[in-house]
């Protein structure tokens, strides 16, 4: 051990990714069956004790991150640009456009890129290894742009649909158990926005520190693009009454296109907030409030570390309070409310079980119902881990403090 520690420069994490195939291979070459086995019962002892490290870190369970197929698995051959080699026992491959192709005629493509291949063993696909995560800037600058016309295209829809709310004489506000129940809060929907403004800080500040910060962004605003553009479609198609009487909200119109534009920009400078002077009406199906709050919570508690119980609870207090503020404000029906959350959650769910799943990422399936989420995260290889590192030379105390 101390010549591992010396010689080779293993620290803790590696020690913990150390797997049986690097004892038998150089450099380290160990010939003695004996202490290999002894050495590798160690390991997974100690893999087992760090658990918790070892999921963050994306090489969680061990047997997932050898690429090698088990002893009783069939022997296998790959081939890469035309090359074939055979014995894929142990070890790690990486692979680009390679193909595994099993002694029973079956095979396994590996997409394109440097990106560890995937095994076989027993008819199931096991977990990709985490492999070098490009950051990929230009395709973030697209998910940026992206957003920003979503944005734009939501403030004028919002536009749209205060032209045409319902008279609150003829409609008046719908039933509603919470609403109904729940006496008015004037001051509370300042507070929830204070709730996501305090989440939006925590998440910018994750993002700067974040190693892998290009990924985050990227997912962040296509994200948040995709759900705010479901939101144009809901409040365009319906328009529901006034939520409240205390909202003096009446049909306005607009003039000609360009006074449409003009109010449009006012709303999209002001991120359509009530800090910032924007009163909007019309445009509840569903929360946009809700939507900030939720994505920017989910993103928090994703990219942070598990063990981090502090960040997690604050940021889930915040979005829990910051939805119940929303409501004792009676500026939103509780379905309104209740759909944001529900479509956010699972479109951030099932966005993040995609990409941890690299067998569907290059299905022609997913090209074709989800192509700008092939197209985003076609090079990233597995979870992606939280690691963290000060992004500037100075102060040098930081850069050694956080890595």
């Amino acid at each position: 051990m101390s010549e591992l520690n010396g010689r080779h420069r293993i620290d803790g994490v590696s020690l913990l990714a150390l797997t049986e195939a690097d004892l038998r291979d150089p450099p380290l070459s160990l010939t003695v069956l004996g202490h290999i086995k002894q050495l590798s019962v160690a390991l997974r002892r100690l893999q087992r004790e760090n658990k918790a490290e070892l999921e963050e870190l994306g090489l969680w369970p061990p047997d997932a991150n050898s690429a090698g197929l088990s002893l009783g698995a069939p022997r296998a051959e790959w081939s890469c640009d035309g090359a074939e080699r055979s014995g894929c026992n142990g070890g790690d491959h990486l692979c680009n456009g390679m193909e595994l192709r099993l002694r029973n005629g079956s095979s396994l493509k590996c997409a394109p890129g440097a990106a560890l291949c995937q095994t076989h063993s027993s008819g199931r696909f096991r977990q990709p290894m985490v492999g070098r995560l490009d950051p990929e800037v230009w395709k973030t600058v697209i998910s940026s742009v992206y957003v920003f016309l979503v944005c734009g295209l939501t403030s004028f829809v919002m536009v749209i649909v205060h032209e045409r709310v319902p008279d609150m004489r003829t409609y008046p506000p719908l039933p509603d158990i919470f609403l109904d129940s729940v006496p008015r809060i004037p001051w509370a929907f300042v507070m929830a926005e204070a709730c996501g403004l305090i989440l939006c800080y925590m998440f910018l500040l994750i993002l700067l520190l974040h190693k892998h910060r290009s990924i985050l962004l990227r997912r962040l605003c296509s994200l948040m693009g995709t759900v705010f553009l479901l939101r144009c479609c809901t409040m365009f198609v319906t328009s529901l009454s006034v939520p409240g009487q205390h909202l003096k909200c009446a049909s306005l119109s607009y003039g000609d296109t360009w006074g449409k534009i003009q109010r449009a920009l006012a709303i999209w400078s002001g991120f359509g907030m009530t800090l910032t002077g924007v009163q909007t009406c019309g445009d509840y199906m569903f929360s946009g409030h809700t939507v900030v709050i939720t994505m920017l919570n989910f993103f928090v508690t994703e990219y942070t570390p598990r063990n981090w119980n502090l960040i997690h609870t604050i940021s889930w207090v915040l979005n829990l309070f910051g939805i119940f503020f929303i409501l004792a404000a009676h500026e939103h029906y509780s379905i309104d409310v209740f759909i944001a959350f529900y479509i956010t959650t699972r479109l951030f769910l099932y966005y993040h079980t995609l990409a941890n799943t690299r067998a569907f990422q290059h299905s022609r399936r997913a090209r074709i119902w989800f192509p700008m989420f092939s197209f985003f995260e076609c090079n990233v290889n597995g979870p992606v881990p939280n690691q963290y590192h000060w992004p500037f030379s100075k102060p040098a105390f930081m850069k050694t403090l956080i890595g």
